[in-house]
C-alpha cells in the first residue's frame, strides 16, 4: 500500500530496532505495519492523498449508522442498569471499525465478530427489532433465547455469534474462507479480535493457516488498549500488533481505527486483495474503549480519567462530523432531526420487543436435530403434557 503514513507515535512503543539472530531487523517509520494510516485531519479536512473520495451519500450513511449505534448502546446500557436486560457490551469510541466493515463487505461475505462488531449486521440490513430481541432473549429472537445477550448472529446476513472465550472466532473465520475458496464462491470472510486475543493460541493458528493456505480472509484486531483490565504493553513486546503479520508471511496494516474513512480505505483494499486471490491481510485498528468492558466492569479501577479524556478528544463520531460540516453535509438542525429520528426508531423497537413473551416451550429443541432422538421426543412430550395439565389449588 504505497501511500504516505504518519510515523508511529507515543503509545508506549519500544525502540525502532529488533535483534533477529545476528542481524538487525529495520522497522522503518513508513512501513505499513508500523506507521499509522490516517485520512481525517483534526480540522475536519481529509488528506487528499489518502482520501478514498467517497460519495456524499456514503459519508452520510456512515454518520447515521455511527450515530444510531451510539444511541442504541446508550439505551441498552440504561435497560441493563434498570434490570430489564441482563448484560450488554457497548462499542462507544469504537464505532468506526464495525460501521466501516458493514459498508464494505459484500452480500456473500461472512463476518466472525468479537465483542464489539455486532453492529456490522445492522449495517447489512438485519432488523433492529430482531437485534434488540436478542438482548432480551424472548420470542422475537431468531436464536430463540438460547444465546447470552450481546452475542447476536443472523444467517440472513452471514454473521455468526462470537464466543466469550477469547479468540476462537479467528480460526473459524479462516476455515470458512478456505471452504469458500474450495467452493469457488468468490466470497471472503472477516474475523475480528481484540488486542488481548493476539496473545492466544487461536491467533497463531489462524494467522499461520491463513497465510500458508492463502485463505481469502481479512483478520482485524481492534486494539482498544485494554483487554478488560490488562493494558496492551503488558501482553506483547512487539512495537505494534500489525508487525506480527510479517512472521506469518502476510501483509500487516496499522490504521487509525477512529477514522472511518481510513478504515473504509484499508478494509476495501484488503477485501479486494482477498477476493482477487491475493491472500489474507492482518489489520490493526488503533482505537480506544471509552466505556467499560461490559456492564459487569468498572474501568475506573484500572485506568486514569486523564487517559480517557485524551482519547475522548479523538472520538470517531466527532471527527466524522467535523469532516461533514467542512463539506457542508450536516448542520446543527440536521443533527437535531437525526437525533429525534433515531431516538424514535430505537424506542419503538424496544417497546415492541419488551412486550413479547418468552420463547415458546415447543421451540426448545427446534433447529437442534434433523430428526429428534426418541428419548428427547419422550421428554418433550412429557413437557407438553405437564404444561397443559390443569393446576389444583
Amino acid at each position: 500500500m504505497n501511500i504516505p503514513r504518519e510515523p508511529a507515535s507515543g503509545l508506549s512503543e519500544p525502540g525502532s530496532r529488533r535483534e533477529a539472530g545476528s542481524n538487525e531487523l529495520e522497522l522503518r517509520d513508513d512501513d505499513p505495519d508500523i506507521a499509522l494510516l490516517r485520512v481525517l485531519r483534526d480540522d475536519g479536512t481529509a488528506d487528499p492523498v489518502t482520501d478514498p473520495h467517497l460519495p456524499g451519500e456514503t459519508l452520510l450513511r456512515a454518520y447515521r449508522e455511527m450515530r444510531r449505534l451510539r444511541a442504541l448502546d446508550a439505551r441498552m446500557i440504561l435497560l441493563q442498569r434498570q434490570g430489564r436486560v441482563g448484560f450488554y457490551g457497548a462499542a462507544q469510541g469504537q464505532e468506526a471499525v464495525p460501521i466501516a466493515t458493514g459498508l464494505v463487505v459484500e452480500k456473500g461475505d461472512w463476518v466472525f465478530p468479537a465483542l464489539r462488531e455486532q453492529s456490522v449486521m445492522l449495517v447489512r440490513g438485519f432488523p433492529l427489532r430482531a437485534f434488540v430481541a436478542q438482548v432480551f432473549g424472548n420470542s422475537g429472537d431468531v436464536q430463540k433465547g438460547r444465546q447470552m445477550p450481546s452475542h447476536q448472529s443472523g444467517r440472513s446476513v452471514n454473521q455468526v455469534s462470537w464466543s466469550s472465550c477469547i479468540g476462537p472466532q479467528l480460526p473459524q473465520a479462516v476455515g470458512a474462507a478456505w471452504a469458500m475458496r474450495a467452493k469457488k464462491s468468490g466470497a471472503i470472510s472477516v474475523g475480528f479480535c481484540g488486542d488481548g486475543a493476539t496473545s492466544q493460541a487461536d491467533f497463531h493458528a489462524a494467522m499461520n493457516f491463513a497465510a500458508v493456505w492463502q485463505a481469502p480472509c481479512v483478520l482485524v484486531c481492534q486494539n482498544n488498549h485494554w483487554s478488560i483490565s490488562v493494558p496492551t504493553e503488558k501482553q506483547t513486546a512487539s512495537r505494534t500488533l500489525a508487525v506480527k503479520a510479517r512472521a506469518y508471511g502476510m501483509p500487516g496494516v496499522r490504521v487509525d481505527g477512529n477514522d472511518v474513512l481510513a478504515m473504509i480505505r484499508v478494509l476495501g483494499e484488503a477485501f479486494e486483495r482477498a477476493r482477487s486471490g491475493g491472500g489474507p491481510t492482518f489489520v490493526e485498528a488503533l482505537t480506544y474503549r471509552m466505556g467499560a468492558h461490559s456492564t459487569s466492569d468498572d474501568p475506573s479501577r484500572y485506568r486514569s480519567q486523564d487517559e480517557v479524556d485524551a482519547w475522548g478528544r479523538k472520538d470517531p463520531l466527532d471527527r466524522l462530523r467535523r469532516h461533514l460540516v467542512h463539506l457542508g453535509l450536516v448542520s446543527d438542525a440536521s443533527d437535531a432531526a437525526l437525533e429525534k429520528e433515531l431516538a424514535q426508531e430505537i424506542a419503538t423497537a424496544v417497546d415492541e420487543v419488551e412486550a413479547m413473551p418468552p420463547p415458546a416451550r415447543a421451540s426448545l429443541l427446534e433447529d437442534v436435530y434433523a430428526e429428534l432422538p426418541w428419548h428427547l421426543r419422550e421428554q418433550l412430550d412429557t413437557l407438553h403434557q405437564t404444561a397443559s395439565a390443569p393446576t389444583h389449588g
